[in-house]
């Protein structure tokens, strides 16, 4: 049997169970970072499964995140670089993971128009060297832990590229067409994994999910700078008019419905994970504002703060996610709304500064050049 045919096969099987009750040890790549840290806890926190944590600790990986839980005897923690095929092997040869979560990733815009290189050299090299070990650990498995065996690749709704305001949101067929080299090296992993599934019979779920926000993201990101800008009484700065339109989804939805791909979806499938919240980032930046001056009030309305800068090269307009297939298929539904999640967030935010206040001043860096 050729092996795409053979994935077609695993796809269509797939519908007729599920893993939700199989005991798994997950490897999750940047479980150090915003997402995977969230991912990290809360597998922990409601599930028995054991956790495999690959973090290379770039200046985007924290450990400060997992406080708590990197003493728990169903967690390891391994620093290495995705691109350390020897790393790799050695990982997947000790552990013998029954899954793969894929995470890892350089993930800011701003940063891969200064500096696209990390971005080729850890989203597409990267990953192709996971992938690579991950089916080598794939065909040593016997018969019954390979049908269980699962790479869920994590991606992201830019790589589809830019919408008009009255266009539908973007579906799993929506065709790709990436305008920044975060989101370029991102289609790259993507089409990658899917070539693995169909060339190789490696089983690989894929998932595209709307910008994130959410405890424990790096103060790069808009939420978090707009959050704490406020508090330091600093200018907002604000690209162009502020009418680029995204699609926002809480951390903590977005890690059940990962849980949910991993544990129902069919091999060979792409799934679309959106809030269903769109904002302009006008909107969003003083809907964040009035909260603070709710719950944080300053000398004056915060808002008076919104500074409006050039626009970045290559801004897409907007962004919207089609949830449809993982609503109907798989029965996820985000569970936080535009009121209840950004709320959340802000008070997540002000009463953990000891969390922020480390990366602001860089001592949290020391960790990762094993100082203290």
């Amino acid at each position: 049997m050729q092996t795409n045919v053979a994935c077609a096969w695993m796809k269509r099987a797939w519908i007729f169970r599920t893993i939700s009750n199989h005991f798994m040890k997950i490897l999750i790549t940047g479980g150090a970072g915003f997402i995977g840290s969230n991912l990290v806890r809360q597998i922990l926190d409601e599930t028995t499964h054991e956790v495999v944590n690959l973090d290379k600790l770039t200046y985007a990986g924290n450990l400060s995140s997992l406080d708590g839980y990197l003493g728990n005897p169903r967690h390891t923690f391994i620093q290495a670089d995705l691109c350390d095929p020897a790393a790799l092997t050695a990982l997947f040869a000790e552990h013998r993971p029954d899954a793969v979560m894929h995470l890892a990733a350089e993930s800011h815009v701003d940063r891969s128009i200064d500096g696209p290189g990390d971005f080729i050299h850890t989203n597409i090299l990267g990953t192709y060297h996971l992938l690579q070990a991950a089916l080598a650990h794939y065909r040593g498995l016997p018969p019954s832990q390979q049908e269980a065996f699962r790479f869920l690749h994590v991606s992201t709704d830019e790589v589809y590229g830019s919408l008009g305001a009255n266009d539908p949101g973007f579906s799993e067929t929506t065709p790709y067409s990436p305008h920044s080299p975060y989101s370029a090296s991102k289609a790259s992993s993507d089409h990658l994994a899917r070539a693995w599934c169909d060339t190789y019979g490696l089983p690989v779920l894929v998932t595209n999910c709307s910008n994130n926000y959410g405890p424990y993201q790096f103060p790069e990101k808009l939420i978090p700078v707009v959050i704490l800008k406020c508090l330091r009484g600093e200018p907002i700065p604000v690209y162009g008019k502020g009418e680029n339109i995204r699609d926002w989804l809480y951390v903590g939805d977005h890690c059940v419905a990962l849980r949910t791909v991993l544990e129902k979806g069919a091999p060979g499938a792409t799934y679309n994970i959106g809030g269903n919240n769109e904002q302009t980032n006008l909107d969003l930046v003083r809907h964040i504002c009035a909260l603070l001056d709710e719950l944080r009030p300053g000398p004056q309305p915060y808002a008076s703060l919104i500074t409006f800068v050039t626009d970045r090269p290559g801004h897409d307009l907007r962004y919207a996610i089609d949830p449809t297939k993982i609503r109907t298929k798989l029965g996820w539904e985000p569970r936080e709304t535009f009121q209840t999640g950004f709320r959340k967030s802000i008070q997540w935010y002000l009463e953990n500064q000891d969390w922020w206040q480390q990366i602001l001043d860089g001592t949290y860096q020391l960790q990762r050049l094993g100082k203290s």
